[in-house]
């Protein structure tokens, strides 16, 4: 089963990407399913789940955040309840990722070593992460390939996203998992564990 994990539309303030052209060109591309990963907010990506699907395509939500150590992916969050904070940007990450276990989700370094907006070498030290996305589809081979080497040094679960802000960016990365993902409680528990790994669109 193939998911893009990291995917943005107009909800994130920062694009014009309409989420049923992001589904549109999932489904176009042969993957199973999307995850809406918005900036800031949760709740903001409610309205893509009301978007008609075929049957066995699946949508899903999470979030993107921008944490004093860098960008992170939250999975496993159904509400921004768990976000004390509000949209402010470099929230302490470790009371976000605190709060986020609480509730039983995961949080995720994105793409790790990008530059400025990411984790890069403090993701070896940092703690409190569950996977790493070794697969962006934004980055380029080498940023790609930085973080392939920390997910085996770290032993953890590998997961992969376009990070499409653009038509042409969907699906150029993406999440293949061995059992079936319908909801995000089996995200969770499928990357939880480490049943699946990143790939880019055409290779592994």
């Amino acid at each position: 089963m193939k998911i893009d994990l990291h995917c943005h539309s107009y909800y994130s303030q920062d694009n014009r990407l309409d989420p049923r052209v992001v589904i549109a060109r999932a489904i176009q591309l042969g993957l199973n399913g999307v995850c809406f990963t918005e900036h800031y907010s949760v709740d903001v990506s409610w309205p893509v789940e009301q978007i008609d699907t075929p049957e066995d395509f699946v949508v899903l939500r999470g979030v993107e955040i921008s944490t004093d150590l860098g960008h992170v992916l939250v999975y496993g969050v159904k509400d921004d309840g768990w976000n004390q904070w509000g949209r402010n940007t470099f929230l302490e990450f470790h009371k976000i990722a605190e709060s986020v276990h609480e509730i039983g989700g995961l949080c995720v370094p994105a793409h790790p070593f990008r530059g400025w907006e990411s984790v890069g070498e403090k993701i070896y030290s940092m703690g409190n992460i569950d996977a790493v996305e070794t697969h962006n589809g934004v980055n380029g081979p080498a940023q790609n390939r930085l973080a392939q080497e920390a997910q085996i040094k770290l032993a953890m679960p590998s997961i992969g996203g376009s990070d499409c802000h653009y038509p042409h960016q969907i699906g150029q990365a993406y999440t293949e998992f061995e059992n079936l993902v319908t909801n995000v409680d089996d995200l969770v528990r499928e990357i939880a564990a480490a049943r699946c790994k990143g790939c880019n669109l055409g290779a592994s």
